[in-house]
């Protein structure tokens, strides 16, 4: 009987194991390949065992739709035996019964579900497509693939347009899925143009962030970990870029395979080429039957193509040679069969036969093994194409313009350009889906719309012939350029962040777009204004190396005088937060923001006002300017009122509090960030998510540092942790870095070194994944801090070296005081006083002004005790004089307690223990919390020390 339950139960015969709602069969636990067919009368005879089965039955079983005689049962029934070694005259599993059936002839095992192997559900970092239903003819070459795959570790389909290389690889990856435990990850090439892309396409399709001119380093340092299936298709435009790629995949992480679709190898060292082959014809030759012809692989998909539209069909013996000649005619090519199939039901094989032969006599008579694939398969497109009506070509040729997917607006719009109205476009789009010339394409939001690739070049020729060409790129181009701007427009001001993100799927059309207007052909004045409504949308997708490209392109296109106002002030925006996060924090940054609010001004526009002074904030603040940074918060706050927005005036009070808590003034920090942790995240506030940042986050940040140092350790560290959750679902890369980078302090400062060591090695696997420099050298940095802690003082001093050197380079100040702090200590643990001196003097000197800093009172502590340690008892008290003076200013009890404990420990050498109770006994007792953190431990122990 056949299994009813919902999972999945194995029977088990020999060494076999056979799972039917799986569609697996295993031989000593292993998956053996099985064509679609023989697997479905193996299933059959299985839940028969023991029983004849009639062969008119088993027939109707298998080929539901299709009317087939006996030699396609034999044929499958053979390939069946073959794959159990089931051969010869001892058959042990399938037994023929003349006259009769087929037998199931072995006893069978039924395992409980519960009992059986089944795979853990798992998902792929990018889901595959799914495999054709039935794919014909190439169970063969998907078990040599899989095989070759499992040996060599890359390998490329190569074979002419339109032969089934697709579908091969998505049946050879669907396969894998168990042995790469669902890592089986699909890159579509197809749609890119820009070779400069190939690194950043395949780190988006593994859910990777690209904010790095060179991808490639931080790629490669997170695949060499992995063991997975990349799957590259369409690749043949890009082999410049992409065989070098795939050849240091292969070599450098030794986890990776690598299974990509071509029209030519990659010629590279490991690579194992697979030319995938035309289907199987029936050869031209009389007498041959259905049975017969059948039994050929191109025959056999025609067939099927036909009864998937015609479920009534049967097959008779006269179309049968027509069949076989159609097939052969088509070269075995999968595309043009079912091409060819699609029109069967308008006018019927004999007529489909007919019209081949008028259009394909010139090129294929007597010479048909010289022509080229391609040829073949464009000479398919072309007699498919010249069927269509005037108006339905006129909409094909306007759609080649669209790389990858596309909406009917869009397809409208273009149409447009071609003299076709809005019904008759909306009707020409219908009829071209249902003959197989677009097909739909999976979204979440609303259908689209996409042209096979070797359909788009085509008609993207036939596009180019009637000189429609520009027309149609320049209506393409206008088109989203105006999406782009409306959807800029309802995202602007106190709109929420992320209204972009439901349409990245439209990103190669822009880049599309994008690419001609700035052309030679393309119209800039268009590049302009496409270019700043396109600045968000690449800001929001993190694809700020792009935005900076085109940002420049745009701005060097025009002279100012002749720009517009409002297009010059985004691209401006986007030109300082691009540059910001991919070059450095240079000068280039702040001019770009200052013209840009300039510009804001000019045009009292408010909201943008606000944005450029946010982003300016955000500027400052990494460089260490933090008294800037208080300037422009206060500049903002001017603006806030202005709007008369409480959300505007929130994100200010936040602006304001991180500047206090990074100037030292602790108190208003919390005062002005402790709103974050009851604020609905969810309610509408200044949009910044497209710089990369969220305010609130950031002031959580601020709020759990300011309650560690003004003595709260506990709600401290509770701020911590609901920071960072916080962060995580917002799902943008940077802000969760910010959580992680300033959380991480809170617990090296409690002494929680076990949490930290957890959030450090996350920061750097979190900014190698997403490629953020900065982040990664801040996380290398911490990782010293810790292991100086933790008594390395050698690993602590290296890593400490190494991440000063990388933020020094990119111009990210605000913690290379820190870290500087932390080397001078482990300088002086290894008994290099002077080296250790020399670093602390040139960290307080990197402080403007009268050292208003918060770290200031902590790096005056170091400093006293390099000092205490080189014998220089009286200017080190002096040092900690000052830093318990400025902690006390700073309202930080943190610092306070930890400069009393290094004063504490000089006088009770000095023989001054009860001055050192004295000064610590008030500052221990001012404490409710946190009492088992290690500064209150190590306090507690001075005090109870002897003299």
């Amino acid at each position: 009987m056949a299994d009813t339950n919902d999972q999945d139960s194995a029977i088990s015969f020999g060494p076999f194991r056979l799972f039917a709602k799986s569609r697996l069969l295993e031989k000593d636990g292993a998956p053996l390949p099985l064509g679609g067919r023989a697997l479905d009368i193996l299933i059959f005879l299985a839940e028969r065992a023991g029983e004849v089965v009639d062969k008119r039955e088993l027939i109707k079983r298998v080929w539901a739709d299709v009317s087939v005689d006996e030699g396609s049962l034999r044929f499958h029934i053979t390939t069946l035996r073959k794959a159990l070694g089931d051969v010869g005259e001892g058959s042990r599993y399938v037994v023929n019964v003349p006259g009769r059936g087929y037998c199931f002839a072995v006893p069978l095992l039924r395992q409980a579900p519960s009992e059986s192997r089944i795979s853990p559900a798992v998902s792929s970092p990018r889901a595959l497509p799914p495999p054709l239903a039935k794919m014909i003819g190439r169970d063969d070459a998907v078990e040599r693939i899989s095989a070759e795959l499992a040996l060599h570790r890359f390998v490329t389909i190569v074979g002419p347009g339109g032969i089934g290389k697709t579908s091969v690889a998505l049946a050879v990856a669907h396969g894998e899925l168990a042995a790469f435990d669902g890592q089986v990850s699909f890159v579509d090439f197809g749609a890119l143009t820009d070779t400069r892309l190939v690194p950043g396409t395949i780190a988006a399709a593994l859910g990777l962030t690209v904010n790095s001119e060179d991808p490639m380093p931080g790629l490669l340092t997170f695949l060499r970990s992995r063991h997975a299936l990349l799957v590259f298709d369409s690749c043949e435009h890009i082999l410049d870029a992409l065989a070098p790629l795939a050849e240091r995949i292969v070599q450098e992480a030794p986890g990776m395979h690598i299974l990509a679709t071509s029209r030519e190898s990659f010629r590279t060292e490991g690579e194992r080429v697979h030319r995938l082959f035309p289907l199987d014809c029936p050869p031209q030759r009389d007498g041959l039957g259905i049975a017969d012809i059948l039994a050929y692989p191109a025959s056999q998909l025609f067939v099927e193509r036909i009864a998937e539209s015609l479920s009534e069909f049967e097959l008779s013996e006269e179309d049968a040679p027509l069949v076989a000649e159609i097939c052969r005619r088509l070269d075995g090519i999968a595309l043009a069969i079912e091409l060819a199939a699609g029109r069967v039901n308008a006018y019927g094989i004999a007529g489909t036969a007919s019209l081949l032969d008028n259009r394909f006599s010139l090129l294929w008579r007597g010479r048909r093994t010289a022509i080229p694939r391609h040829q073949t398969l464009s000479a398919a497109l072309a007699w498919s194409y010249d069927l269509l009506p005037a108006t339905e070509s006129a909409a094909l040729r306007g759609l080649s313009v669209f790389v990858g997917p596309f909406t009917l607006e869009a397809a409208v719009a273009v149409a447009s350009c071609q003299g076709i109205s809005e019904p008759e476009a909306v009707e020409a789009i219908s009829n071209l889906l249902s003959k197989s010339l677009i097909a739909t394409s999976p979204a979440e939001r609303r259908l689209r719309y996409r042209l096979l690739d070797t359909t788009r070049v085509f008609v993207g020729d036939k596009l180019v012939e009637n000189g429609e060409a520009d027309r149609v790129a320049r209506a393409h181009a206008e088109y989203f350029r105006d999406f782009l701007r409306d959807i800029a427009v309802k995202s602007t001001g106190m709109q929420s962040a992320g209204g972009f993100l439901p349409y990245a799927d439209h990103l190669p059309n822009v880049r599309a777009a994008l690419n001609w207007s700035f052309s030679d052909r393309g119209d800039r004045t268009i590049g302009v204004e496409l270019a700043a409504s396109a600045t968000q949308f690449f800001l929001e997708l993190t694809l700020l190396t792009e935005c900076y490209r085109w940002t420049q392109q745009a701005l060097a296109s025009l002279d100012a005088d002749a720009m517009d106002v409002r297009h010059e002030m985004a691209l401006q925006a986007a030109l300082g937060v691009s540059v910001m996060f991919t070059q450095g924090n240079t000068e280039a940054v702040r001019s770009a923001f200052t013209r840009g609010l300039e510009l804001a001004r000019e045009l009292e526009d408010l909201h943008w006002q606000l944005w450029l002074l946010r982003g300016l904030h955000i500027y400052l603040t990494r460089i260490g300017d933090f008294h800037g940074a208080l300037g422009t918060g206060e500049q903002s706050e001017s603006v806030a009122r202005k709007l008369n927005d409480p959300a505007s005036t929130l994100n200010v009070e936040w602006m304001l509090g991180v500047a206090h808590h990074l100037i030292g003034n602790q108190d208003k920090a919390v005062q002005f960030c402790q709103s974050a942790m009851v604020h609905n995240p969810g309610s509408q506030r200044l949009n910044i998510g497209h710089l990369g940042y969220d305010d609130r986050i950031v002031a959580l940040v601020a709020l759990a540092r300011g309650l560690w140092l003004t003595g709260r350790p506990d709600r401290a560290i509770e701020a911590a942790r609901y920071t960072v959750r916080e962060a995580e679902l917002l799902e943008q890369p940077l802000t969760l870095g910010i959580s992680l980078i300033w959380t991480i302090y809170v617990f090296l400062w409690v002494g929680d070194w076990a949490a930290a060591e957890i959030l450090i090695d996350r920061l750097i696997d979190h900014s190698a994944r997403h490629f953020l420099g900065p982040y990664h050298a801040v996380g290398i940095g911490q990782k010293g801090e810790l292991l100086l802690r933790r008594g390395d003082i050698a690993g602590g001093i290296e890593h400490l070296r190494r991440s000063q050197a990388t933020l020094y380079a990119t111009r990210h100040r605000i913690m290379t005081t820190v870290f500087a702090t932390a080397l001078a200590e482990g300088l002086a643990s290894q008994n290099q006083p002077d080296e250790a001196l020399q670093t602390i003097n040139e960290a307080i000197a990197e402080i403007p002004g009268h050292g208003e800093s918060f770290d200031m009172p902590e790096m005056l502590r170091v400093k006293g005790d390099i000092l205490a340690r080189s014998g220089n008892a009286a200017e080190a008290e002096r040092h900690l004089l000052k830093s318990l003076d400025l902690s006390r200013r700073q309202g930080a009890l943190g610092w306070e307690l930890r400069g009393a404990i290094s004063l504490g420990r000089i006088w009770q050498q000095a023989g001054r223990a009860g001055d050192a109770r004295a000064l610590l006994n008030p500052l221990v007792a001012r404490y409710q919390e946190g009492l088992l953190s290690r500064d209150l431990v190590v306090a507690r122990g001075l005090l109870g020390a002897p003299n």
